[in-house]
């Protein structure tokens, strides 16, 4: 089969050999937590098993050492995750949340990337778009595979945790993903103080999307992303947003667009702040 490393649509989904696929249901609501398990339990693609990003998507205990309000989760843990879902190299890993924002299902795309696996995609449209095409649900737990013996290691090179190294542009562009109120510092419904880090730009990542909820063609998502950055080389590029969530929504964006090699910036925002005497910039860079 023909792997996908970015979007896949609901014909495709389905066209898959369910013995070699993996399909992860990510939905996730902040003001409600518990959310995406009622609605997975309540609904979901057939075989697919579940991942929260507070639980199994990052590690809340982590918090506290700066590193923002989602901290990546220990090698050690993502592993286990991986072991208990019954992954096995070289099979196809789908992940999904519940419309166009892909923010979790993004998410943990990256996180597979962190680790060298690069056959997985996010299914674009998200559970409305299964539904809408007319796709079978189940109900309950799914059926989970045995176990498997999984081994891998974060990619250091893809993902920035240190944050003095940020400033004077030594280490890339930095580009936000969040939306130009919260960057620009106008508000900030989540963190200690509203603003940017200075000199990073801002390409909110709703901005990925069509009006149909979908992500823009490659095309006119790479004209868009180099018209924010110029002449910056992808490789350069470091992204951020509140978390470190929504950010891989714009790398996920960037790498269906043909744009490849930038980074994660993964403390984000509320690592960044979690310090006061860190710079903080207000308005438009």
């Amino acid at each position: 089969m023909s792997l996908k490393t970015t979007l896949i649509d609901a014909a495709e989904l389905a066209a898959l050999p369910p013995q070699e696929t993996l399909i992860v249901d990510c939905r996730f609501e902040l003001g409600d937590p518990d959310k995406g398990t009622r609605d997975y339990l309540d609904g979901h693609i057939p075989g697919a098993v579940y991942a929260s990003l507070d639980h199994d998507l990052s590690d809340l205990s982590r918090e506290a050492e700066g590193l923002g309000r989602h901290p990546l989760p220990l090698e050690s843990a993502f592993n286990a995750l991986l072991s208990r879902w019954g992954w096995q190299p070289g099979m196809q890993v789908v992940s999904y949340d519940a419309g166009s924002g892909a923010l979790a299902a993004a998410r943990l795309w990256w996180l597979l990337r962190l680790v060298g696996v690069r056959q997985v995609a996010v299914l674009d449209g998200g559970f409305a778009a299964w539904l809408a095409a007319g796709r079978p649900v189940e109900t309950g737990e799914a059926h989970v595979r045995a176990a498997s013996r999984v081994s891998l290691r974060y990619d250091a090179s893809q993902v920035l945790v240190e944050h003095a190294a940020l400033l004077g542009g030594a280490t890339g562009q930095l580009l936000d993903a969040r939306a130009a109120p919260r960057y620009r510092g106008d508000v900030e419904p989540l963190d200690r103080v509203g603003g940017h880090v200075p000199g990073a730009l801002n390409r909110p990542f709703a901005e990925n999307l069509g009006g149909d909820g979908r992500f823009k063609p490659a095309a006119q998502l790479r004209d868009e992303f180099m018209a924010v950055l110029g002449a910056t080389e992808p490789s350069r590029v470091v992204h951020m947003c509140g978390s470190g969530v929504t950010a891989c929504h714009n790398l996920l964006a960037m790498e269906h667009a043909g744009l490849h090699g930038s980074r994660l910036y993964a403390p984000s925002w509320s690592g960044w702040v979690s310090d006061p005497a860190r710079p903080v910039a207000k308005g438009e860079e």
